[in-house]
């Protein structure tokens, strides 16, 4: 699942690994709600918040996307994320890091606060993954060198989708409203799901840092 403009956007995988569907909603309870039987759920937004620090697997995105490093965002500690607005966020972020607040990423805090809202209250399918790290891993350590919004790295990226089995097909129904590019996201969320639920999935780090019992890893 990837966040999108109007909520979120879901894409699915059969046994095989193959399309088996895609779907959209505002909310992402209530996209769970629709896939009770997913084994595993693969989510780009941030699951687990530091009490203090910065992630270590935010650092270690960066190095496998390396030399696109603004693809990936540093995730300040929890605290950072309880305020109540970008104001308060970046002072208490300077207090806690030494460093302030991008507006940019203040701008997720509803879907931050929604995932880790929906695995913190039990919801334990989720994971959390990057789609540029996926696509880099699906490339054999490559990262992709076009943006994800543009005609290229729209292209090359559908292309490794279809290399691992994942043909997304040119009508999605509903979910073909969501922008291309968070479409091809959730696919590759999708790709990395499967090799959770395979057993054959890595985690940044190895082993998992953890906050509140539960691991805080980046996955592919």
């Amino acid at each position: 699942m990837d966040a999108c403009r109007t909520g979120w956007v879901a894409v699915a995988l059969d046994e095989e690994g193959r399309f088996a569907g895609a779907d959209t909603a505002g909310g992402l309870g209530e996209l769970l709600g629709r896939i009770p039987d997913a084994a595993v759920v693969a989510v780009d937004m941030p699951l687990g918040l530091l009490a203090e620090g910065w992630r270590e697997a935010d650092g270690l995105a960066v190095a496998k996307v390396a030399p696109h490093r603004s693809r990936v965002f540093s995730v300040p500690p929890r605290g950072v994320w309880e305020a109540d607005d970008y104001a308060g966020a970046n002072i208490r972020c300077r207090e806690l890091t030494g460093q302030g607040l991008s507006r940019q990423s203040w701008g997720l805090a509803a879907k931050l606060r929604e995932a880790n809202a929906c695995r913190d209250g039990g919801d334990h399918r989720l994971y959390e993954v990057h789609p540029e790290v996926s696509f880099t891993a699906i490339d054999e350590g490559r990262p992709v060198a076009w943006s994800k919004k543009s005609w290229n790295g729209q292209a090359v990226r559908r292309r490794l989708l279809a290399g691992q089995g994942i043909v997304l097909p040119d009508d999605l129904g509903p979910a073909g409203r969501v922008p291309p590019d968070d479409v091809l996201d959730a696919a590759a969320a999708a790709w990395s799901a499967r090799r959770i639920a395979l057993g054959t999935a890595r985690s940044l780090p190895d082993p998992p840092q953890e906050a509140a019992g539960l691991p805080v890893a980046i996955w592919y």
